[in-house]
């Protein structure tokens, strides 16, 4: 056996992080995170954010421990808004797999790649345990990397016969389906500005936008659909009209995270609704303790704010696959 003191660190980059996984197997390792969250076989703490007034973004620090199997992982996550006039993503993440009983830097990887789709599968696992089987329609709001990584991996949940996309900007919508559609070939995407037309009739919804207004109106919303929100994760920003929060059957990825910085934050501190509204956490859905949607009318909600056992359960599958590809750069981070 190799000695941990001859040990080196793989540093992967984005190009080698991707095709590691298939969309189907970052929702099975996400799935598995939400069950030990509900098991209660993980530590983690909510977020930590540093938020710059003079920078419009925020960086984020979100280490995590899961039981089995046993990993431990910590991402750092760069937010700034403005990067486009420097021709740089609006997001950049480092991921750090940690081997948990010598806490050896096993890999330090780019986690762009890794972060759009298992924040896609977020939304993709909450479809699976919470959508009608019958969902035919899944409107996209937003066409940004998030958005992409929800395509992706919502598409082996169900067999979607349409999938709408809907930006603000038509060249946002036209950058979409030239970059993303044709990673779906058999899917029908279809791109537009008209929101009401996105939503109206949608059996799954993903949001994945930063705003801080509703956007997505009760009214819009048909009887039986199920919207995962992904885009809220900081104080101040909401996506849905509160009625449906209100209305809904609404569930959660982490309570602590998300009373501050998820769907629910502006409407539980304006009164609107309170944290015993909540049917719970999604977590205690998928290991059994808790049920799911109740009825076909019924709207269920997932908030999603993104939590770190999303990575420490995705990143030892995604290190074992680089391994055996034999991509990265190998390098000794410790003298001795």
């Amino acid at each position: 056996m190799e000695s941990w003191k001859n040990r080196k660190t793989l540093i992967l980059g984005r190009s080698d992080m991707v095709g590691l996984l298939t969309p189907s197997e970052y929702n099975d390792c996400v799935e598995h995170a939400y069950r030990m969250h509900g098991l209660g076989r993980v530590y983690m703490e909510p977020k930590g954010h540093i938020v710059l007034s003079k920078y419009r973004g925020e960086f984020e620090v979100m280490p995590s421990y899961i039981e089995e199997p046993e990993a431990v992982a910590c991402k750092w996550v760069s937010i700034r808004e403005d990067n486009a006039q420097y021709e740089l993503p609006a997001v950049f993440s480092i991921l750090i797999y940690t081997h948990p009983e010598t806490g050896f830097p096993l890999a330090i990887c780019d986690g762009s790649h890794h972060t759009l789709m298992r924040t896609g599968s977020s939304a993709a696992v909450s479809a699976k345990w919470l959508a009608r089987k019958d969902s035919k329609v899944l409107a996209i709001i937003g066409a940004g990397s998030v958005c992409e990584g929800a395509l992706l991996t919502c598409d082996p949940v169900f067999a979607w016969d349409e999938v709408r996309v809907w930006s603000r900007s038509q060249v946002s919508v036209d950058r979409f389906l030239a970059e993303a559609a044709p990673k779906v070939p058999h899917l029908r995407v279809v791109g537009t500005t008209d929101l009401e037309a996105a939503i109206r009739g949608a059996d799954v919804i993903v949001t994945g936008t930063h705003a801080r207004e509703p956007l997505v109106r009760a009214e819009w919303v048909k009887p039986g659909a199920h919207i995962a929100a992904l885009g809220a994760d900081l104080e101040g920003e909401q996506e849905l009209d509160p009625r449906l929060l209100q209305q809904g059957r609404v569930f959660v990825d982490d309570i602590r995270q998300c009373r501050h910085d998820g769907e629910i934050n502006v409407p539980l501190r304006e009164g609107l609704i309170t944290e015993a509204d909540l049917a719970g956490e999604i977590g205690k859905v998928i290991c059994g303790e808790l049920a799911g949607r109740e009825s076909d009318d019924q709207i269920t909600i997932f908030d999603s704010t993104g939590i770190a056992l999303q990575d420490s359960a995705t990143v030892p599958l995604e290190y074992e696959r680089a391994v055996a590809a034999g991509v990265g750069v190998e390098k000794k981070m410790i003298s001795t």
